[in-house]
């Protein structure tokens, strides 16, 4: 039954993450066309003033709800999972209304001292307002999550993204000849909309759902502590995140002055910039929907494994998971360097987006392993860890972002991006194989996949290549269809995936 579940949580994670990517890289597409790549950079730069905001109101306790509701299920009442939920909601929403304060009064400073751009005055004034409704969904998805309910979560954003998109278009046609003020302001009343349709819908939701925890059998009465313990849990994971997304708020304010300063960067800088970060980076994360799911799944699973003390199950399942991660990540990686040229021309027509593709696709393995190892170590109680490892990339960023971008331009940040993303892998996943007591085969689960799946795509893009196949969407989706079928027959056929490693996986 619990094989099941997990099965079927994960494929409706899995189908609605991959519905949410494409939608988003779609509506990226279309606002890409609408606002050029200067346009991107702008809303970009509001972006992460944004996320740093909203980390401050739903980072870590979202965790921490779907940590001690796990544990409560397995062993405590009704009470206490409802006064878990209470406190969690009460600490984010005072959390939210604070940062909801500094953001919109602060916005003229925001924008005329940090970003260096007025334009962005009238966006930061309206993004905040989304703060405590973020803040409640947080909450409540993390008890979903907990709960074994990916449904209410997965319908919930589908329903807020096509908000979101609908509004958006709309509002940016209508503000079109406005300039990129009034264009971006409008992306944020979109923000804001979705947001507060998600949270009517999962509050009604678990109104419903809340009256079948009457059936929990362990202790009678509510735990003690419960704001100490999501504290706990919450504040070393918040105040890393809060810390690293202030730190890399400042790398996005530093990044473009920093190119601007190179001689043959000039007025392309905030091009350049929002062209990595707003249409590049959105790509190559595209394939990991998946692992992204299976990681949020496994945080309660972890938690309660290590709560009942099964070491075993915690080092098998870890080990399985980083076998299939990296895998996954490997033939991906494969795909965007013999390719990544056409898809940027396939889908934002820009050849400079096509050979950041290209240049970035080496670094999607340390990406992608960093992305679920840092999830597998916070439900294994490693948040600390994780913390001290956020800062120190981000301080080391910064340091060479002011250091190297002025005389390296573009280059150069590719470079720091190399750097950072393998520092951060090699960390978190040697933290996480120290303490599961996991680990990986150097020949059979790294070397063998890594050759297999360069080999694989450089074959089938000659193979391509010789047959005269012009179409760039048939192209890349015929050298996808050879690859992928391919590449895991040969895994199965070297041994590196095992059908009873799926099953012990799950």
């Amino acid at each position: 039954m619990k094989k099941t579940l997990f099965i079927k949580n994960a494929a409706i994670l899995t189908v609605s993450s991959l519905i949410l990517r494409f939608a988003g890289i779609i509506f990226k597409v279309w606002l890409a066309a609408a606002v050029g790549s200067e346009g991107i950079g702008l809303y970009q730069l509001v972006f992460s003033v944004y996320v740093l905001a909203s980390t401050f109101a739903s980072a870590g306790i979202s965790t921490a709800v779907t940590r001690l509701v796990a544990e409560e299920l397995a062993l405590g009442s009704r009470g206490g999972v409802l006064k878990i939920l209470r406190r969690s909601i009460l600490l984010t929403l005072s959390v939210a209304l604070l940062s909801l304060g500094i953001v919109y009064f602060g916005a003229d400073f925001i924008s005329v001292r940090l970003l260096c751009d007025v334009r962005a005055i009238p966006a930061l004034k309206i993004l905040p307002f989304s703060l405590p409704f973020m803040g409640i969904s947080s909450c409540i998805r993390g008890y979903f999550i907990a709960r074994r309910k990916a449904t209410p979560g997965a319908v919930t954003q589908l329903a807020e993204q096509a908000l979101r998109i609908g509004t958006v278009i709309f509002l940016v046609k209508s503000f079109a000849k406005r300039g990129l003020a009034a264009m971006c302001a409008a992306v944020m009343v979109g923000d804001v909309a979705s947001e507060l349709l998600a949270c009517l819908l999962l509050f009604l939701v678990f109104s419903a759902d809340k009256k079948q925890l009457t059936a929990l059998s362990g202790r009678k009465l509510p735990p003690y502590g419960v704001l100490r313990q999501i504290m706990r849990i919450a504040l070393p994971i918040t105040s890393g995140r809060y810390l690293n997304t202030l730190l890399r708020t400042a790398e996005n304010i530093l990044v473009p002055k920093s190119l601007a300063k190179f001689p043959l960067s000039g007025d392309r800088a905030l091009s350049q910039f929002g062209m990595i970060k707003g249409m590049a980076l959105p790509i190559l994360f595209f394939p990991s929907a998946v692992l992204n799911a299976v990681s949020t799944l496994l945080i309660p699973e972890m938690s309660e494994a290590a709560a009942k003390n099964q070491v075993s199950l915690v080092r098998r399942a870890t080990r399985n998971i980083l076998k299939l991660t990296a895998a996954v990540s490997f033939i991906f990686a494969a795909i965007f360097f013999v390719c990544g040229d056409k898809i940027g021309i396939l889908i934002y027509k820009e050849p400079d987006v096509g050979f950041l593709i290209k240049a970035l696709s080496p670094i999607v393995p340390f990406m992608y392993l960093d992305s679920i190892s840092d999830g597998i170590l916070k439900g294994l109680d490693q948040q600390v860890f994780s913390f001290r490892t956020a800062i120190s990339d981000s301080v080391i960023r910064i340091i060479l972002i002011l250091l190297l971008l002025p005389f390296t331009g573009l280059y150069g940040f590719i470079g720091i991006m190399y750097f950072s993303n393998l520092l951060t892998c090699a960390l978190n996943v040697g933290r996480l194989i120290k303490v599961s007591g996991a680990g990986l085969k150097f020949t059979e689960e790294i070397a063998l996949p890594v050759i297999s799946a360069l080999c694989l795509s450089l074959l089938a893009d000659t193979v391509l290549s010789l047959l005269g196949i012009k179409q760039i969407l048939l192209y890349v989706l015929l050298l996808c269809a050879v690859c992928l079928p391919l590449y895991f027959v040969l895994l199965t056929c070297f041994g590196t995936i095992k059908i009873k490693d799926l099953r012990s996986l799950f």
